[in-house]
């Protein structure tokens, strides 16, 4: 007799040769071996004691100066020393502010192009301004009424631009003589900055006493034919000097350092108005000349013996066009958007400018102002053409936050700014910045 076998039970599975559906018994979950160090315990006093390290805390100028990392940080606190009237004067603009908002903003459109595998241990920041060396390719820009935002004022500016090795500018509107910051920084590279009067007499005794005092650089501001509306000082009520009014005194009672040192210091004087008092648009109103012409021009070329400096340049044609008469050098400005709103930015001038002026084969030096706020603003200005930079509302928040201090502490933050950014682009000194360092983005 035969066997027969049920096909269904010797028919092979269909996924024979596959473990898929095998079933299995299940398998340990292997035991998870935790590092010593990350096994709970209680933790013992002594791994606790060097985590706690309390610090005393500090309120003092310099410890307050020394938190400050950036020009920002040191317009912070400048805000809170300062009553609004003098710090709006140096903060605002004309009109709508769109200048000096889109000045900044240029700086901030910029892609870098690092450089790799360079030797960057050492970053040399000094370059030839003028025909004399600068530690630094930055100097302090020329800013009036400077003993109103703190009453060490162009004696401090001075003073830090001598330490160190930078030139520093007074203005016409300075609220010290010519004499008295040659007295103050005797071994400083002093610049004085002059506003061409109708009265030419009172401009020629200016230019005199500069020279006589060791001055070697006369910068003569040609963007002032009448007054920008710069409504922040009309809002306040803004004079010279400040008035004592109701919204003053209670001000005061938040910044009393500033006004103890504003009543206990000599009173406010100027370089060359000693004897004004109104707003401050009436006194540029009355002292500056709406007909300068370029034989203006000329004539300041063959009365200063010393470099010529030509400030408020805006377009390509007018900077070949001082070259031509005499400048030795430019100033890319619009007066920190403080006249004319919606003005070019030097910034984006500055291209043009350079390739123009290499192009007539010129050795104008080009310098650049408006919207610095870091060193490495300063480093894409002389990447893209600009032999020097001018500093001005940094080089104010800092001495409105600390005085003389201050002052050092804003061209430490921008000389770090700089030697960072240098290194980390791959270069170690400012001829070798070029236009391929820097792209300008697009919005």
């Amino acid at each position: 007799m035969t066997d027969t076998l049920d096909p269904k039970l010797t028919a092979a599975p269909a996924n024979a040769g596959s473990d898929q559906n095998v079933s299995r018994p299940p398998q340990p979950t292997p035991a998870v071996v935790r590092p010593p160090a990350l096994k709970r315990r209680i933790p013992k006093v002594s791994d606790l004691a060097p985590l706690m390290q309390f610090k005393k805390p500090e309120f003092s100028k310099a410890a307050r100066l020394k938190r400050a990392s950036t020009i920002w940080e040191l317009r912070d606190i400048a805000k809170r020393r300062t009553p609004q009237a003098p710090f709006d004067y140096t903060d605002g603009a004309a009109e709508a502010e769109i200048t000096l908002r889109r000045a900044r903003q240029a700086f901030q459109d910029i892609e870098f192009r690092p450089g790799i595998l360079r030797n960057v241990s050492r970053i040399d920041l000094r370059t030839d301004i003028l025909g004399k060396e600068s530690r630094l390719p930055f100097g302090i820009a020329p800013t009036g009424f400077t003993r109103m935002m703190q009453s060490e004022g162009e004696y401090a500016g001075s003073q830090a631009a001598e330490a160190a090795g930078i030139p520093y500018t007074l203005s016409t509107m300075g609220t010290a003589s010519i004499e008295d910051v040659a007295a103050a920084a005797p071994n400083g590279r002093n610049w004085f900055q002059l506003y061409l009067w109708t009265d030419r007499d009172r401009s020629l005794e200016l230019i005199e006493r500069a020279a006589k005092a060791g001055n070697d650089t006369l910068m003569v501001t040609v963007d002032t034919a009448v007054a920008g509306a710069r409504l922040r000082d009309v809002r306040n009520g803004m004079t010279i000097p400040p008035a004592l009014t109701l919204k003053t005194v209670l001000d005061a009672s938040y910044r009393p350092a500033w006004w103890f040192n504003f009543l206990t210091h000599e009173p406010l004087t100027f370089a060359s108005l000693s004897r004004y008092t109104g707003t401050v648009a009436d006194l540029i109103n009355s002292m500056f000349d709406p007909t300068l012409t370029y034989e203006d021009l000329d004539w300041l070329r063959e009365t200063w013996k010393g470099k010529l400096v030509v400030k408020g340049i805006q377009t390509v044609e007018d900077a070949r066009k001082v070259v031509d008469h005499g400048a030795d050098g430019i100033v890319l400005s619009n007066h920190g958007g403080r006249q004319l709103d919606r003005a070019p930015i030097p910034f984006h001038l500055l291209p043009e400018v350079s390739a123009a002026l290499k192009a007539d084969n010129s050795k104008a030096a080009i310098m650049l102002d408006t919207g610095i706020m870091s060193g490495a603003d300063i480093v894409a200005g002389l990447a893209l053409g600009a032999d020097f930079a001018l500093i001005g509302r940094a080089y104010l928040y800092g001495l409105m936050a600390g005085g003389r201090e201050g002052v050092d502490r804003t061209i430490q933050i921008l000389e770090k700014d700089m030697t960072r950014t240098m290194a980390l682009l791959g270069v170690t000194k400012i001829s070798e910045l070029n236009p391929d360092h820097v792209r300008l983005l697009q919005r």
